[in-house]
C-alpha cells in the first residue's frame, strides 16, 4: 500500500514537472515589425505641376499677353532597375491645361477657320486659346533618395506624348463675347521632351514641344508654326 501511494505521488510530481518544462521551452511566436523600413520602396508616383507657357517661332506682329499658365496632374508607376533604387524608368497617364494669351484671333465659319492678329491699338478683356490634353509621359529618373528619407535630389527626363482632348477660343471686350470650340486646324497629337529637377519639395520642370500646335493654320498667307516651351514647377507626392 505504501509502495503504490509512492508511485502515484512521484508520477504526479514528475508530470507536473515535464509540463513545466515544456512551457519554459516552447519558442514564442514572433511578431511582425512594421516598424522595418522598406527597402521595396517606389517614389514620386503622382504629380502636379505648374508652368509658364511661352510661344516659340511666332510670326512678325503675333504677341503673348498677360500670363499664359498651365496646370498638369497625373500618376506615373515608378519601377527602380538597380539595387539601391537610385535608378528607375517610369511611365504614366496624366492631365493637362494650357492657356495661351496672345493676339491671335480665329474666326469660324461653316468649318473654315480665318485667323489674323488684333490691332495694337486695341483694348480688349480677353483673346485666349485654351487646349486641354491627356498626357502619357515615359521617363527615365535618377535620385539620391532612400528609405529612411524623402528629401533628395533628383533629375528626371524623358519624353511627353499628348492627345488633345479639348480646345476653345474666347474672345471678350465689355459687353461683346465670341467663342470657338472644337477647333479642327488644330494638331491633335504632340509629342515633346522634358526635365525636372530639383531637391526635395522645390523642382525645375521644362517641357520642349517638338511639333506645331496648328497642323493647317496660316496666317497672312504662312504657315502658323508656333509650338511650346513650358518652364515652371513640379511637385511630387509619394
Amino acid at each position: 500500500m505504501r509502495q503504490l501511494l509512492f508511485l502515484v505521488c512521484f508520477f504526479t510530481a514528475f508530470t507536473g514537472f515535464a509540463q513545466d518544462s515544456l512551457l519554459v521551452a516552447a519558442p514564442k511566436k514572433e511578431e511582425p515589425n512594421f516598424a522595418a523600413l522598406d527597402s521595396l520602396y517606389r517614389e514620386d508616383q503622382f504629380y502636379i505641376g505648374f508652368t509658364y507657357n511661352i510661344l516659340q517661332n511666332r510670326p512678325d506682329g503675333f504677341k503673348q499677353k498677360k500670363f499664359s499658365s498651365g496646370y498638369s496632374f497625373g500618376f506615373l508607376r515608378d519601377m527602380p532597375i538597380n539595387k539601391s533604387r537610385t535608378w528607375a524608368i517610369a511611365v504614366g497617364l496624366g492631365y493637362a491645361i494650357s492657356n495661351l494669351n496672345q493676339n491671335l484671333t480665329i474666326i469660324e465659319n461653316s468649318g473654315d477657320y480665318q485667323y489674323s492678329l488684333l490691332p495694337s491699338d486695341l483694348a480688349y478683356d480677353k483673346n485666349k486659346l485654351i487646349l486641354n490634353y491627356a498626357e502619357l509621359p515615359l521617363e527615365i529618373r535618377w535620385r539620391t533618395s532612400t528609405p529612411a528619407t524623402h528629401k533628395f535630389w533628383r533629375v528626371y527626363t524623358g519624353f511627353k506624348f499628348s492627345y488633345l482632348v479639348f480646345s476653345k477660343y474666347k474672345f471678350r471686350n465689355g459687353g461683346d463675347k465670341y467663342t470657338v470650340n472644337g477647333i479642327d486646324d488644330i494638331d491633335r497629337i504632340q509629342y515633346g521632351m522634358y526635365l525636372a529637377t530639383g531637391f526635395n519639395t522645390w523642382n525645375l520642370n521644362i517641357y520642349y514641344g517638338f511639333n506645331p500646335i496648328f497642323k493647317s493654320a496660316s496666317l497672312d498667307g504662312n504657315d502658323l508654326n508656333v509650338h511650346t516651351l513650358n518652364i515652371g514647377l513640379m511637385f511630387y507626392i509619394l
